[in-house]
């Protein structure tokens, strides 16, 4: 999922879809362990992913502290 669209999402969007990238890379793990996995590249991407997430999610976090 691009940036932009992620800014779009609101915080309990955010925390769904940090929970469903963390489900995904936790089952491409298992794909790895299990010599299941072709491309190990796609290990990286979702770590990233994951990471992209959780910095929107905190920015936005943040900023409805600083709101209040």
């Amino acid at each position: 999922m691009k940036t932009t669209e992620l800014r779009q999402k609101d915080v309990a969007g955010l925390q769904t879809e940090v929970k469903e990238l963390q489900r995904a890379h936790f089952g491409l793990r298992m794909q790895k362990a299990t010599q299941q996995l072709t491309n190990t590249a796609t290990l990286r991407s979702a770590r990233r992913a994951i990471a992209r997430a959780k910095t929107i999610l905190v920015e936005k976090q943040s900023a409805e502290k600083s709101a209040k």
